[in-house]
């Protein structure tokens, strides 16, 4: 059974980002949209764009980081994967809203010149949030753009994928 690959993307950012761009171009049947607004707004959207979709494999930069723990949170079932790109889990209260973490499998890569979402902080609540939980922290900024294409998109993009790096990747 295949999976289903979602990009969320960041607050100032769109579907046709530099991430995005990258999905649409090497993953066209990749579900992407644009999200505006508050928190709640975006995700009513992301919500009613999954609704009925199973097997997802979310990915999710800075906000969109966020919101797809979010949505991991409340539909631990219907998700595979989180591949979390410097989320700013940190930017709202989780602590109290989530009792037992979630076991699915979370890659979490963090630069850690990141000047927009403290490193840190986001570690701090992944580790509470995710019992499967594997933390990168790497030499980048907020944006990722050195490491971003160095990961192992086929192998995380698939269901039983476990290579994150490539070799120039692991060896930071």
């Amino acid at each position: 059974m295949g999976a289903t690959g979602v990009f969320i993307h960041g607050l100032d950012s769109s579907s046709r980002g530099t991430k995005g761009s990258f999905f649409r171009k090497r993953y066209p049947q990749m579900l992407m949209e644009d999200y505006t607004g508050p928190l709640e707004e975006r995700m009513a959207k992301l919500k009613a764009s999954l609704a009925g979709r199973d097997s997802l494999i979310l990915v999710g930069s800075s906000y969109g980081g966020l919101m797809a723990a979010l949505f991991a949170l409340e539909n631990e079932a219907r998700v595979r994967r989180l591949v979390l790109l410097a989320p700013a889990l940190a930017h709202i209260d989780l602590s109290t809203r989530y009792g037992s973490p979630l076991k699915i499998p979370v890659l979490h890569v963090h630069g850690i010149h990141d000047d927009v979402v403290p490193p840190e902080a986001a570690r701090q609540v992944a580790v509470r949030l995710f019992s499967n939980l594997d933390h990168r922290l790497v030499d980048d900024d907020h944006d990722l753009h050195r490491i971003f294409p160095t990961l192992d998109w086929d192998a995380l993009l698939k269901p039983g994928g476990t290579k994150v790096l490539t070799s120039e990747g692991d060896s930071l």
